[in-house]
């Protein structure tokens, strides 16, 4: 219901950060070569078209910036000072992005005054749009347009949440005019200031009396043989009927509700990576891992050079992972062990002062520099650069009937880095934390949340105690 709402308030709101962003591009242009508040000194003035054809490019890394910091979000609980810092920081960010991209796809030279002319006009457009659209929204709900009266049929903790996000997304319009409870004890109280009309066998009444549109079934699971009754009293009355399941402590994963030919299905698991979110991540993925293998370059040459020439054996360590869905693949990694370490002992955890680390592998461990291959598998899609640590078979065997919910971290792509590794939870640690940490990433993952990850790795990610 609220889903259903929100997508088209969304919608809109896509489609006027897109006009914001192309014509916040042109007008800079025309800014800068035909109003000249600073003076052109390498005329003559550049073809519009040139500027026209990267247009596309400013477009998508504006909607993935403010995706990520969740300006695509109900922003009915968040300040509009809080919105406009948001919205600073996402232009901010998407500007340098852009200068990037440009320059490396283009060979043209652009102008240094457009793009600081269009960084200032994306920001004032954007907070001067959505503040817009804010006065609008308030103006109309205060004078009561087009509002739907909404009784609620289960007093329980479940109605009590249909409650609260009701309220939180007001922009719809919903205004909660009552419950009906199970309970004698209940009726003629206030819930969060929601008065309790009465029984719920009295839904047809109150449904006249109060003039409802809708009735939302809050019903809990013992309570669920009510349903029949309240549904047989409602049955020829003109309201839309929602029904709420009580499968709150079975969801996992962001469940939900999906249809196959019009039939209802309760999806109790589900992965947030799918559409829109999984075509980002891994567009983030790509251009970062492009970027870091170009950048380090020199470095993985060095440390290659230094494996060859201090220790025999191959160069790369490659080791069978599991990854998304269970799916096994190769995972390399810089050598830091003699070769065939494990010839003898078989699969085995590390742990410090390991006999079986070279000198230069020490080091590589404690830096976490042997993991820099691992790009190579976020360019193949085998990994990506945020996720669960990817575990080796024979481990997952020994952990996957011991720790509850071992087996959702496979939901997504592993990671080089991860929520749990930042917060400590590496090397021989415990197990139970570790996935404690991955199922929150997923269960909450957003690109923002991606890269909160990798910025922390950068800070404090990379030198670990537990890196060994």
């Amino acid at each position: 219901m609220l889903k259903k709402h929100s997508q088209v308030f969304l919608t809109f709101l896509f489609l006027n950060d897109v006009l914001i962003i192309g014509l916040s591009w042109i007008f800079s242009y025309y800014l800068r070569f035909n109003v000249t508040l600073i003076p052109i000194f390498n005329p003559p003035v550049p073809p519009f078209e040139v500027y026209l054809s990267v247009t596309i490019y400013a477009i998508v890394i504006w909607v993935i910036t403010l995706k990520s910091m969740d300006l695509y979000s109900p922003m009915r609980t968040v300040s509009l000072f809080e919105e406009s810092i948001k919205i600073i920081k996402a232009s901010t960010i998407a500007i340098l992005v852009f200068i990037t991209v440009v320059y490396f796809f283009r060979e043209y030279k652009f102008s240094r005054v457009v793009f600081f002319y269009f960084w200032m006009l994306s920001i004032v457009g954007l907070i001067f749009s959505r503040t817009s659209l804010r006065i609008i929204l308030r103006y109309f709900r205060k004078r009561g347009y087009n509002l739907r009266f909404v009784l609620i049929v289960g007093a329980g903790e479940l109605g009590q949440k249909i409650l609260k996000s009701i309220k939180n997304h007001s922009e719809l319009g919903l205004r909660v005019v009552g419950f009906l409870t199970l309970r004698r004890g209940k009726t003629g109280k206030n819930i969060s200031g929601v008065p309790v009309l009465g029984l719920s066998e009295d839904v047809q009444k109150i449904i006249h009396s109060h003039h409802i549109d809708q009735v939302i079934l809050a019903l809990p699971f013992e309570e669920s043989n009510q349903l029949r009754m309240v549904l047989g009293k409602i049955d020829n009355e003109l309201v839309d009927i929602k029904i709420v399941p009580d499968f709150l402590e079975y969801l996992t994963l962001r469940g939900g509700v999906e249809e196959l030919d019009n039939i209802p299905i309760i999806n109790l698991r589900d992965t947030p990576l799918h559409g829109w979110n999984r075509i980002l991540k891994r567009f983030l993925d790509i251009l970062f891992s492009i970027f870091i293998l170009t950048l380090l370059s020199p470095l993985m040459g060095l440390i290659a050079a230094l494996i060859k020439t201090t220790s025999p054996g191959p160069i790369l360590y490659r080791q069978e992972r599991m990854g998304l869905d269970g799916k096994l693949f190769t995972m390399l990694k810089f050598r830091t062990m003699m070769q065939d370490a494990e010839e003898e002992t078989g699969p085995a955890w590390t742990k410090k002062k390991d006999a079986r680390r070279t000198g230069l592998g020490n080091l590589l461990r404690k830096l976490s520099l042997d993991e820099l291959p691992q790009f190579i598998n976020v360019l193949k899609g085998e990994m990506s650069i945020v996720g669960p640590r990817p575990e080796r078979p024979f481990f997952i065997k020994q952990f996957k009937d011991r720790v509850p919910k071992y087996m959702l971290r496979h939901k997504v792509k592993a990671g080089i880095t991860g929520w749990a590794q930042i917060n400590g939870w590496r090397g021989n640690t415990s197990i139970e934390k570790r996935i404690e940490h991955d199922i929150y990433y997923i269960e909450n993952w957003s690109l923002r949340f991606d890269l909160k990850i990798f910025w922390l790795t950068i800070w404090k990610g990379f030198i670990n105690k537990n890196a060994y």
